[in-house]
């Protein structure tokens, strides 16, 4: 039972992981240029969300692989956070209005929400007392 929740939040986290580096590096990708590099910039956020989906991508294939480190379940959740975070301080009008507006941010959103939840989910059931510590104990 434990391996069916784990490996269900290890697909939800995966496929909302690659469902919001594809939705930024979709939109990001475009909007770079040169120029930006050199002239001032008055968005900032292309140079953003393609490193961030990037990570995202690699996060995905290493769970993918079947890693299974809290670290990694730490980095995926808090890049998500920090995605969805920074559309709240981005936008300047209310929030379910901003959403209702711009239907990608709206999937973008809904999907950075399940993949927040689905690794924290995989931070708690990778504790090592939950799966066996690879290390043995010292009393023995």
């Amino acid at each position: 039972m434990g391996a069916t929740i784990e490996r269900a939040c290890r697909l939800a986290a995966i496929q909302a992981a690659l469902v919001v580096a594809a939705i930024h590096l979709l939109w990001a990708i475009p909007r770079l240029s040169v120029s930006l590099l050199l002239n001032p910039v008055d968005d900032a956020r292309p140079f953003l969300f393609v490193p961030a989906g990037l990570l995202l991508v690699a996060i995905s294939t290493a769970l993918f692989r079947g890693y299974r480190y809290r670290r990694l379940s730490t980095l995926g959740g808090g890049t998500l956070a920090a995605l969805f975070s920074g559309y709240i301080l981005w936008v300047s009008e209310p929030l379910l209005a901003a959403l209702a507006g711009d239907p990608l941010a709206a999937v973008s959103k809904a999907a950075e929400l399940v993949g927040i939840v689905a690794f924290g989910l995989l931070y708690y059931l990778h504790h090592p007392d939950r799966q066996g510590s690879p290390i043995e104990s010292a009393d023995r």
